[in-house]
C-alpha cells in the first residue's frame, strides 16, 4: 500500500476566524479552500498546502498541552520566510540540525508548532 497525505488539521479557539485568515491566509500565504457545504457546521477553514494536501484549521476550545507535534511545510526560500515571520513578531527557533534540510520551527497565533524546511538532499546521504 502507498499513502499520500492528504490534509492536516490543527486546533484554534473559536471565534479566531480573522487571526486564523491573517496568520495563515495573509503572512504565509496559502490559499484558502471552501469547505464543503455538508460539514460548514463544525467551523473549519480550510487551505491549500500544495496541489494536492490541505491544512484544516478547526474550532476548539483550547487546552494547555506541552507537545512537540508538529507538521512540516517545504518552502522555496526559507530565509526569506523566517524574516517575514520575525518582522511580523513570530519568534523562531531552530532544532536539532538534520544533514540536507536546513529548517526552523515557530508557533502560530494559537500555540500549534509548524516547522519549515527546504530539502536541500538526501539526508541518507549523510549517514555512515
Amino acid at each position: 500500500m502507498q499513502a499520500i497525505l492528504q490534509h492536516v488539521s490543527i486546533p484554534r479557539p473559536p471565534g479566531s476566524e480573522a487571526l486564523t485568515r491573517a496568520f495563515y491566509g495573509e503572512l504565509l500565504g496559502l490559499e484558502e479552500l471552501p469547505v464543503p457545504s455538508t460539514i460548514q457546521q463544525f467551523d473549519l477553514i480550510w487551505f491549500a498546502l500544495g496541489p494536492a494536501t490541505e491544512l484544516h484549521v478547526f474550532a476548539e476550545e483550547p487546552y494547555h498541552k506541552q507537545s512537540t507535534q508538529h507538521f512540516c511545510l517545504v518552502v522555496d526560500d526559507l530565509a526569506g520566510l523566517r524574516h517575514k515571520l520575525v518582522e511580523a513578531g513570530v519568534e523562531t527557533w531552530e532544532p536539532a540540525t538534520i544533514q540536507g534540510r536546513p529548517r526552523f520551527f515557530c508557533r502560530d497565533p494559537f500555540r500549534n508548532i509548524i516547522e519549515f524546511t527546504t530539502i536541500e538532499a538526501d539526508y541518507k546521504l549523510f549517514e555512515g
